[in-house]
């Protein structure tokens, strides 16, 4: 029969808040730092998460560096979670980077296509004012956009890429947040002596006098009361 465990009592638990108040760990950045890779089974190489001749080759690495200051991971599995978040904050620059190229790609197309002159803008918008080289590259940006929405769904496809990279990065952070928050409500128990079990009180039937106290050690009672 599976033994039932019994709650900790108040003495286990206070000697709980003081093993976790005298722990001897890390507490500096750097300690936490080199504390967190004990027992570490995976490696982290940023050179091989670069795209070539696009992206530094320390560029996750300075992510990482970056997110192990702010928030000091104290084990190997904080520090996994780090990595998922530098790696997601790199997805989100590159989702950046190729916006940027996407855009350039339409404007460029436009003004090619059209000589410099991609369409000319209504005169009832124009009127006297002189409309500026940045309203003219909007518009070639936006007819370029639509015809290259026209023609594939590399823009949809980007759409799907920024938003995953966006929920890629809350799992992430909400992971490291889980895991601290784990270390933090499950400190290392101290080894302390077993507790006695309690047995229940000795309970005499009603109406039944209670046994009289043995009689010391050489003293010897009388058989009877005197009258």
């Amino acid at each position: 029969m599976p033994r039932t465990p019994t709650p900790f009592s108040a003495r286990r638990l206070a000697a709980n808040r003081a093993n976790a108040a005298r722990s001897t760990g890390p507490r500096t950045p750097e300690g936490k730092a080199r504390s967190s890779q004990n027992a570490r089974k995976h490696g982290f190489c940023a050179a091989s998460l670069a795209v070539i001749r696009l992206e530094e080759l320390d560029a996750v690495a300075r992510l990482k560096a970056d997110l192990v200051a702010a928030y000091q991971p104290v084990n190997s599995q904080e520090l996994f979670a780090i990595e998922r978040i530098a790696l997601a904050q790199q997805a989100l620059l590159r989702s950046a980077t190729l916006e940027t190229g996407l855009l350039t790609a339409c404007l460029n197309e436009t003004l090619l296509r059209d000589a410099g002159l991609p369409c000319a803008v209504a005169d009832e918008l124009t009127l006297d004012i002189e409309v500026t080289k940045a309203q003219n590259r909007a518009l070639a940006l936006a007819v370029g956009l639509q015809h290259a929405v026209r023609r594939s769904n590399s823009f949809a496809l980007f759409l799907r890429y920024q938003a995953q990279a966006e929920r890629l990065y809350r799992r992430a952070v909400e992971e490291f947040d889980r895991l601290r928050a784990l270390h933090t409500e499950l400190p290392n128990e101290p080894i302390i002596e077993p507790e006695p079990q309690q047995t229940a009180p000795l309970t005499l039937p009603e109406n039944e006098p209670a046994p009289e106290p043995a009689a010391p050690a050489g003293c010897r009672l009388p058989l009877s009361c005197p009258p």
